[in-house]
């Protein structure tokens, strides 16, 4: 048994210790408080209890219960993480925690966390020291239930700190600019106060100490005064997309490629898959049973990604293939082949069936088509036209998702929709209606687009290379300011 005090981070759930995420992977109860982000959640196991204590304005969680939780659930012998936004140790009262651990005899562990007071000013551009600007930072707290903290000596930080960083100090920004004022600091000393650091939320507004008790500020919020307030060396904020929020609507188990190119260039993903990838109706009998002489065809023809996942499953490696010839009708299912030591022999130019029949050589062999049960019947029909014989096995099934009402919400707000396939744009619209589509839609490809007009929705980009990096350059184009 042993509670680990589990440093966070600020927000973005990249800065996670490779510790922390070690210790969330096989945590029996995580405890965790608001500032953490959720998504971290998803780390421990699907069976781990999950308890929030975060201090939200009318319903604090006292410390004190907080600490008797930790020491109750450590005295049952659970793997217990306690996860804090920032550090544990930096005005996380880790140590009160640690302390009644100790004290109750329950074994323990901190893992720092990197504390948004380096974090945030650092995602804003703003270095907390520079060799021409700053050679010393101070961090102190601004949290005070009633007034500016008199034990801080605010005379004591104007004289001597070349950065101050504030934590927890909106409330009482009036109070501390004019007590490090009246301490030495000049009216025109730069601040930035930045709220949701590290967050695709985050922003940043720059103002001076004079001027910073008008700032209209909301928590969570960091503030950085000192000449190196000054610095703008934006990066965070000036990404392409930063400030937009997206909607991706693959099926769960394909959509991470997709959110992490977005998330990379600055864009807030809202997961909401409008449709799950299963078992095809026989339970995959026919697929067994094709991969057992797959050796036997003149070609293989793979049109997704799943095809592959799926075939895959009942070979033992690429050997199996034999003189097979394997097609792949796009870049990302040949990527998919070749992660399976499979180069494939032909890919067309354009990502669509109608291509890929085009370049296929005409012949009088057998064929292999795994694919979707409810794929378009182009490609096996032009296969046919040319002379072969095709065997049209289903590989899986598309069926609807039902995602949460919460996901719903969200997507409603959202700037942008990408659709990545004919199934994604019918399922939305069953689930949401076209009256709730964002006001971009991107779609993958021509067919995905087809689709979409033949619904009534109007489409504003689709991808001039059809897979997903081509997605995500077409929603740049369309979300790029004054397009």
């Amino acid at each position: 048994m042993t509670v680990y005090l589990v440093g966070a981070g600020p927000g973005d759930p990249g800065l996670l210790t490779r510790r922390g995420a070690e210790l969330l992977a096989r945590a029996d109860v995580v405890v965790h408080d608001r500032l953490s982000e959720i998504s971290l959640l998803d780390l421990a196991p699907e069976a781990a209890e999950r308890v929030d204590v975060g201090k939200s304005p009318g319903g604090p969680v006292a410390q004190d219960a907080i600490n008797a939780l930790l020491v109750e659930r450590g005295l049952r012998g659970q793997e217990v993480v306690r996860l804090k936004g920032g550090d544990p140790f930096v005005f996380g009262r880790g140590g009160e925690e640690a302390q009644a651990l100790a004290e109750a005899g329950v074994p323990f562990e901190v893992v720092p966390g990197i504390s948004a007071a380096v974090a945030v000013p650092a995602y804003a551009g703003i270095p907390v020291t520079h060799r021409t600007l700053s050679t010393s930072f101070t961090v102190v707290t601004g949290h005070s239930r009633h007034a500016v903290d008199d034990d801080v000596d605010w005379d004591a930080l104007a004289r001597a700190a070349d950065t101050i960083v504030v934590l927890m100090g909106v409330a009482h920004r009036g109070e501390i600019a004019a007590r490090l004022q009246a301490g030495g600091l000049p009216a025109d000393t730069p601040v930035a106060a930045i709220r949701w650091g590290t967050r695709p939320g985050q922003r940043t507004v720059r103002t001076t100490l004079g001027e910073m008790a008008g700032a209209v500020l909301e928590p969570p919020v960091t503030i950085v005064i000192g000449k190196v307030a000054g610095l703008d060396l934006r990066w965070f904020e000036g990404r392409p997309l930063f400030g937009r929020k997206v909607v991706v609507t693959r099926a769960r188990a394909q959509a991470s490629n997709l959110v992490a190119r977005l998330s990379a260039l600055g864009a807030e993903t809202v997961e909401l898959p409008t449709i799950e990838i299963t078992d095809p109706a026989d339970g995959g009998e026919a697929l067994r049973e094709a991969a057992g002489r797959v050796a036997r065809y003149d070609w293989v023809v793979f049109t997704s990604v799943n095809a592959v996942d799926r075939l895959f499953g009942y070979l033992h490696d690429a050997r199996a293939f034999g003189r097979a010839g394997v097609a792949a009708i796009g870049p990302g299912t040949a990527g998919a082949l070749a992660a399976r030591g499979v180069v494939a022999d032909l890919q067309p130019a354009s990502a669509v069936a109608e291509s890929l029949v085009e370049s296929f050589p005409s012949g009088a062999g057998r064929v292999l088509l795994p694919q979707a049960a409810a794929a378009r019947p182009v490609l096996a029909d032009g296969l046919r036209a040319k002379g072969w014989k095709v065997d049209v096995v289903e590989a899986y099934r598309t069926v609807p998702a039902r995602p949460s009402h919460d996901a719903l919400a969200a997507a409603a707000k959202a700037d942008a929709i990408a659709f990545t396939s004919s199934s994604t744009v019918t399922s939305w619209l069953a689930l949401a209606g076209a009256d709730a589509l964002p006001p971009v839609v991107a779609c993958i490809g021509p067919v995905t687009a087809a689709t979409a007009a033949e619904h009534g929705v109007p489409v504003s980009v689709v991808a001039g290379e059809h897979t997903v990096e081509g997605l995500v350059d077409a929603l740049v184009a369309a979300l790029r300011p004054g397009s």
